[in-house]
């Protein structure tokens, strides 16, 4: 751009006009300083803001990280315990009672127990099944039975035990949930 005659009268005129007011000048460029201090206290607090948010969320991945590790080797770890309570399901009383296998017997019991104690430790917990509502959040339907004495919907057998870890759902429990009988006159 040429200095023409025009902007050079332009400037001669700002600088006729600043020295004749200089307070407004210095106004005008104290209002200016104001407004790019507000620019910038506004970032530093949207950049602190940013920076708790970031912060809170890594604490929560952190927790979240210790709290549920293992749930991998605990989705692994339950069917060892199925098969453990399978297998002192179907000890015939009579053979609870023979002397020889009375060792083997209570040997198992105690894995058992020790099991479920170091599920507890580690915040598995079973889901309580049979008698409750379906809850399509804690259990896997898989058959109706028909039942005049269980209300529509309420689980009335549990095919495999379900598990939670802490609050979240590890394993659903597979049940059976009545339904109303069938009627003579409406099939």
């Amino acid at each position: 751009m040429t200095d023409t005659p025009a902007n050079d009268d332009t400037a001669d005129l700002r600088d006729a006009t600043a020295e004749a007011a200089p307070e407004v000048a210095e106004a005008d460029r104290a209002a200016a300083l104001e407004a790019q201090l507000a620019d910038a206290q506004a970032e530093v607090l949207y950049a602190r803001a940013d920076l708790q948010n970031v912060r809170r969320r890594s604490e929560k991945e952190v927790a979240d990280a210790r709290a549920y590790a293992a749930t991998a080797f605990s989705r692994d770890v339950l069917s060892v315990a199925d098969n453990l309570s399978r297998a002192l399901s179907v000890i015939p009383d009579d053979l609870r009672g023979d002397e020889r296998l009375k060792g083997l017997i209570v040997g198992l019991e105690a894995t058992g127990r020790e099991l479920d104690s170091v599920f507890a430790r580690h915040g598995i917990s079973k889901i309580v099944a049979v008698g409750e509502t379906l809850d399509p959040n804690r259990h896997q339907a898989m058959f109706e039975v028909p039942s005049d004495d269980a209300a529509p919907g309420t689980v009335v057998q549990e095919i495999q035990t379900g598990y939670m870890i802490r609050d979240r759902l590890l394993r659903p429990a597979l049940v059976g949930v009545a339904k109303a009988p069938v009627k003579e006159g409406d099939a």
